[in-house]
């Protein structure tokens, strides 16, 4: 695959984008060290795989200026987006357009994310959703509250209890259910993995999941939480604070000192209990949901 090239413009040299390899990892290594906390999902996905598309479930695009990589996009189940500059989000637009759409999400900081999206929507429009607000929120440090007693990590056997508070979360969060059209045995094998991974959390009463959440991705030195749900019967009560203290505190111990979230703004009651475990907003991330 030919370079694409881009003209010199007032923001930025001129630079070429191409699809990274292996001997490219060490290079991209230091990229996503300058912000480990937005960038765990990519860590994981890519560093693991050591830049293999077959193993990290799509290709990673750079954008090198003057030799030097300054940007990268990984374009898998989503296409996530790693210190971008407006050159190089107009040289990726254009790749992502003549390919077309196979992802489901775009996801990054919300000036980056916007400005593709604008390039985007012509060929890939109209979305779903954007969600244009979404702090994104780091705990560095063991919660000052309390943890809720009986919060610990899952094993198989709590599977059947477990699934379906995952698929009511998913539900809510998303808008879809992860179980229509046949998909259900999917799902549940792929939370299966992750309860075998070590990566799900959450408090089990009389065979009833009460609080659960789960560690999305484990980058360098920082793990993203996501999928925080408590039961409809006890939300307001003060439990999603407890609960999420006592996953900070196992998560810092079982995955990495640095711990962050994402949520949406208008959701204020989360964003309120968040606080108060400990997480400190550094960034606003955005959305694009298809």
């Amino acid at each position: 695959m030919c370079p694409d090239q881009s003209s010199p413009s007032a923001d930025s040299a001129p630079g070429v984008l191409r699809e990274l390899a292996a001997d490219d990892l060490e290079d991209l290594i230091v990229l996503l060290d300058r912000d480990p906390d937005a960038y765990s999902v990519v860590a994981e996905r890519v560093v693991a795989a050591g830049l293999d598309p077959m193993g990290s479930g799509g290709p990673t695009w750079g954008w090198y200026v003057d030799g030097e990589l300054r940007c990268a996009v990984f374009v898998g189940p989503n296409v996530l987006l790693v210190e971008t500059s407006p050159a190089a989000r107009s040289a990726f637009a254009s790749r992502l357009s003549r390919m077309g759409r196979r992802s489901s999400a775009i996801v990054g900081y919300r000036e980056e994310v916007v400005d593709l999206w604008n390039h985007l929507v012509a060929d890939w429009g109209p979305c779903r959703e954007l969600r244009d607000d979404q702090p994104l929120m780091v705990c560095a440090q063991d919660p000052a509250v309390e943890s809720l007693a009986g919060v610990r990590r899952l094993n198989l056997s709590d599977l059947d209890a477990f699934l379906p508070a995952a698929i009511d979360m998913f539900t809510e969060e998303v808008g879809l259910s992860p179980v229509a059209g046949g998909r259900g045995p999917g799902y549940r094998a792929r939370v299966a993995n992750s309860i075998r991974r070590g990566r799900v959390y959450g408090r089990i009463d009389d065979g009833e999941t009460i609080f659960k959440a789960e560690i999305g991705a484990v980058g360098r030195g920082s793990a993203q939480l996501q999928g925080v749900w408590v039961t409809p019967a006890q939300r307001g009560t003060g439990l999603s604070i407890s609960g999420m203290a006592a996953v900070v505190r196992a998560a810092r111990i079982d995955h990495a000192p640095r711990i962050s979230l994402y949520a949406n703004r208008h959701n204020e009651r989360a964003l309120r209990a968040y606080r108060r475990v400990g997480f400190q907003q550094v960034g606003t991330f955005a959305t694009v949901l298809f």
